[in-house]
């Protein structure tokens, strides 16, 4: 990435703008050595209560505009990525954000101009959905095939949706509003995400079902085999995501 071209996060184009709906959330706890070689350079692991947490998210991204250009057949589709949390110390501010260690979707064009623009590690792969949304309740399925096997995250909603409360693991979850990529010299990119507050619906029932090793590692996949700590689904919103900076 020529660091010519990125701006400051307070001047910075707005690079997309997009919907995000229906991002089912599948979180684990984690120990946090098994993050260490993906946390970049200037960041540090963000936790809840103590704990650190690696999401497994699936969603639609929706009436995506580049640079506010809409592309034919790349406007609405999905994404699977595992991610966990980080905070940077930017003067006296405290920015919250994320780190994604692997990001899917379904065009190798998006994989190739999100890597170009943040160094993040795309990869296009064959993709599904399927939303059942009624007055009771909400049922999701994402599902990814890789190595001749479809991998699925199925999760179903309880109750009613409600925004978070204050200091629930749900804030924590939704509400960080930077994300950060590792730079191939070994630097780090950084770039704000804007989206209003998410309501939430709890999950009724929430598995993953699939094997990822060969993508996220050995330790990471079994984390990945285990229940989640928590699972919930977040309604969305348009967002916008601005220009990346060299850190």
């Amino acid at each position: 990435m020529d660091s010519g071209t990125l701006e400051t996060p307070t001047t910075s184009r707005t690079f997309l703008t997009a919907e995000w709906r229906h991002l089912a959330m599948l979180n684990y706890e984690v120990e946090p050595r098994l993050l260490a070689g993906f946390v970049p350079v200037g960041t540090e692991l963000d936790s809840w209560n103590g704990k650190t947490f690696v999401s497994l998210v699936g969603f639609r991204f929706l009436k995506t505009r580049v640079f506010g250009v809409a592309f034919p057949f790349h406007c609405n589709f999905d994404e699977v990525n595992l991610r966990f949390y980080v905070q940077r110390r930017a003067g006296a501010e405290v920015r919250r954000g994320v780190v994604f260690v692997r990001e899917i979707v379904p065009r190798r064009a998006i994989a190739t101009v999100a890597r170009a623009f943040y160094g993040e590690r795309y990869l296009a792969l064959p993709m599904s959905h399927r939303i059942q949304a009624n007055d009771a309740d909400v049922a999701v399925e994402y599902g990814w095939r890789f190595s001749q096997r479809w991998n699925r995250i199925h999760l179903t909603t309880s109750g009613s949706s409600a925004f978070p409360a204050d200091g629930s693991a749900e804030q924590f979850i939704t509400e960080h509003y930077w994300g950060y990529a590792a730079a191939p010299d070994g630097g780090c990119v950084e770039y704000r995400v804007r989206h209003p507050q998410w309501k939430v619906w709890s999950a009724g029932a929430a598995s993953f079902d699939g094997s990822m090793e060969e993508l996220y590692g050995r330790d990471l996949n079994q984390v990945l085999q285990r229940p989640p700590e928590s699972a919930f689904l977040a309604e969305g919103s348009a967002v916008s995501v601005h220009r990346g900076t060299r850190l």
